[in-house]
């Protein structure tokens, strides 16, 4: 039997985002608050994925054994450290996040059967990697606050309260939605970003957050006038206005998870825009 299994460390380091190459001016242009000497840090926390068939003991590795592989080639060594100093391969690509998983995958691989690289930064920001070259997932986490009612405008009321159940009360309800926002890109074998970071950021505000927090969904956007705003619905019209824009940033727009509440949530996988005449969009939702 065929087996998936994480095993999560921690670590504390710092870093900073500067290349000697440019100028002081276009360091900050690029980078921002992260060129600050002598840098920040931040608490990581490490996913390890390990696959295989169970053993005889019903387990795919000791977690003994996973933990102090870990230990010795991973956190001992960037545990309260300066990243941009604790390894060479942070010399020539800076240490962001997905880069960070990056090479830790590649400290990792001949000890043990990875299948996934997961980085959290901070809670709101994470990567994963699973050994595809350069290649690596970015997520940014957010929230907004909506409205909504679950009503098909061609129902009758008994007939959507049939569908919809208290859902479809003529005042509607509200939800605090959490949205995650995940990219696909390659790596930049020098900055170390597969996107622009606040540039991410700025559209996601920019396209989804400022015009859905705080509304009426079915009132105050037109597009949910003759469309019922479920969770998976919004879900698919953030991938519709999230889409382009990243691509425009360099990267590809590849999962949109909505959390309508702790029982709720969405998951889209979103179809590349030169694919969309012939393939569709994969919507999995969670109850």
């Amino acid at each position: 039997m065929q087996c998936i299994v994480n095993r999560r460390a921690q670590f504390s380091a710092s870093h900073r985002y500067w290349l000697p190459e440019l100028s002081e001016y276009e360091n900050n242009q690029r980078f921002g608050l992260c060129t600050r000497s002598p840098g920040h840090g931040h608490n990581y926390v490490l996913y390890v994925a390990i696959a295989g068939k169970l053993d005889r003991y019903g387990m795919v590795m000791n977690l003994s054994e996973v933990k102090q592989v870990i230990k010795r080639e991973i956190t001992s060594q960037l545990d309260y450290s300066c990243l941009n100093d604790a390894w060479s391969e942070f010399q020539q690509t800076l240490p962001t996040t997905e880069n960070i998983a990056r090479i830790i995958w590649q400290k990792l691989e001949n000890h043990l059967p990875l299948v996934n690289i997961q980085l959290f930064e901070h809670p709101q920001l994470w990567a994963d990697y699973q050994g595809n070259g350069m290649e690596a997932y970015l997520t940014i986490s957010t929230h907004f606050s909506a409205a909504h009612r679950l009503a098909h405008p061609d129902l009758s009321y008994d007939e959507n309260i049939e569908i919809y159940g208290k859902c479809a009360r003529p005042n509607g309800h509200g939800h605090n939605y959490h949205l995650e926002v995940t990219v696909k890109g390659e790596v930049d074998s020098r900055t170390g970003m597969l996107v622009d970071l606040g540039a991410l950021q700025s559209v996601i505000d920019e396209q989804v957050v400022e015009p859905f927090d705080h509304t009426f969904l079915n009132k105050d956007i037109a597009y949910f006038a003759e469309i019922v705003p479920t969770a998976e619905n919004i879900a698919v019209r953030i991938q519709d206005l999230l889409r382009l824009p990243i691509e425009q940033l360099g990267a590809t727009l590849h999962k949109i998870k909505l959390i309508e509440s702790p029982n709720n949530s969405c998951e889209v996988y979103c179809t590349p825009l030169e694919a969309t005449s012939t393939a569709s969009n994969g919507v999995l939702t969670t109850v």
